[in-house]
């Protein structure tokens, strides 16, 4: 298990989290193939644990649809593209919304906020560092979400979130072996959005959000060929 999840990304899990996000990471990059078998009994040593913390870890990735649980293990099922460009549908259908719904909403704080949350995007890419930057860049999107304030997209939102984690870890990842172009792509894409959520112009906000999802969909396609 030669693929390390964050650790900064881990404070406050608990070792069953702890577990499903590391078998996350190898499953959906790949390291971990469909078809494999995931040994309770393997895992939990790997881990110095006891099979309880395994056991919660393959009942998350289960409703995820990554594994299929057998009798003391699983069997990885994977994450095709297909499947990748499934969840940037769903991803898409809830950020076209709430940001829309965020021009309905009276209050302006999260422009500053989504700035911050900008400027430190760009701080991460200057150090280099992969980690920060996906972990900024989620907190932009989520942001979103939550200003928009409205409970069932945030739930919708929370279902998916882990594993738009572990893709944006490993998109962003490739985008930072492109180099410094790319990177300047990546933000510029989200000044655009920010610029167009500060107009207050619907139209201009909705093909934002279309050019941001076509250029992720490309991102993605490099990322996870199969």
């Amino acid at each position: 298990m030669n693929v390390q999840y964050p650790v900064s990304w881990l404070q406050g899990a608990s070792l069953g989290e702890r577990i499903s996000c590391e078998l996350r990471l190898q499953i959906i990059k790949g390291v971990l193939s469909p078809g494999d078998v995931l040994s309770e009994n393997r895992i939990a040593g790997h881990f110095g644990t006891s099979r309880s913390p395994v056991r919660e870890a393959f009942r998350t990735l289960s409703a995820e649809g990554l594994i299929t649980l057998k009798r003391m293990g699983a069997v990885v099922q994977g994450m095709s593209q297909k499947d990748v460009e499934e969840l940037y549908d769903v991803r898409y259908l809830i950020e076209s919304f709430v940001q829309s719904r965020m021009l309905m909403n009276g209050h302006t704080v999260w422009m500053d906020q989504l700035q911050h949350i900008l400027d430190r995007m760009e701080l991460a890419a200057r150090h280099r560092d992969p980690v920060e930057f996906s972990f900024q860049d989620l907190a932009f999107h989520e942001m979103v979400v939550l200003e928009a304030k409205h409970q069932r997209m945030l739930h919708l939102w929370k279902s998916i979130r882990p594993i738009i984690m572990t893709v944006m870890l490993i998109t962003t990842e490739r985008i930072f072996q492109e180099g410094g172009t790319r990177l300047e792509a990546v933000l510029h894409k989200h000044r655009l959005l920010l610029d167009s959520l500060k107009s207050r112009d619907e139209v201009r906000l909705q093909a934002a959000v279309k050019e941001y999802f076509e250029d992720s969909r490309r991102t993605l396609h490099q990322s996870f060929p199969g």
